[in-house]
């Protein structure tokens, strides 16, 4: 089968930034699985996978516009500790859910100063030149609830 009309698509891929320093990868794990078409993974990785079939193997680069963004200096602020209520020890590094004008984003801890946190709501990826080691393991066609929710089911999905 091949990667056409919004199949689910099983991958291994091992992930390296520009330096070469891998950053994640599912060898030796569950592949990732992802419904082709619906914006499940990043753009870029996504078009790389069109029209593939099982056994594939490719290397792609992708630049940061077509991966998790350039990195928007907007995003980096400063706010009173006071804004995370509950939480007595804020550490460099620790990661929050909140609400931005876009909807739900995560922020980062970048610094703690007396009662000023400073949080990055870039994602951590963002602007990097992304390479991606990818083989196509499994090609399926997506259920009629799958293609109606956008995403695939299975191990993780709290609904049928």
């Amino acid at each position: 089968m091949k990667n056409t009309e919004n199949p689910v698509v099983s991958i291994h891929y091992t992930l390296t930034n520009k330096a070469g320093e891998q950053l994640d990868s599912s060898i030796g794990a569950e592949p990732l699985t992802y419904l082709h078409g619906a914006g499940n993974i990043i753009p870029g990785l996504e078009n790389a996978l069109a029209d593939k079939t099982v056994g594939d193997k490719l290397t792609v680069t992708i630049e940061p516009e077509d991966a998790y963004g350039e990195r928007n200096e907007e995003h980096i602020q400063t706010v009173p500790r006071e804004m995370f209520q509950g939480i007595d020890n804020i550490e460099v590094g620790m990661q929050f859910q909140a609400d931005s004008s876009n909807g739900p984003a995560v922020v980062t801890i970048t610094a703690v100063e007396g009662d000023q946190v400073s949080i990055d709501g870039n994602h951590p990826l963002a602007g990097e030149q992304l390479t991606f080691d990818v083989e196509i393991t499994e090609i399926r066609s997506a259920t009629e609830t799958e293609m109606e929710h956008g995403h695939i089911h299975g191990a993780g999905c709290n609904h049928d």
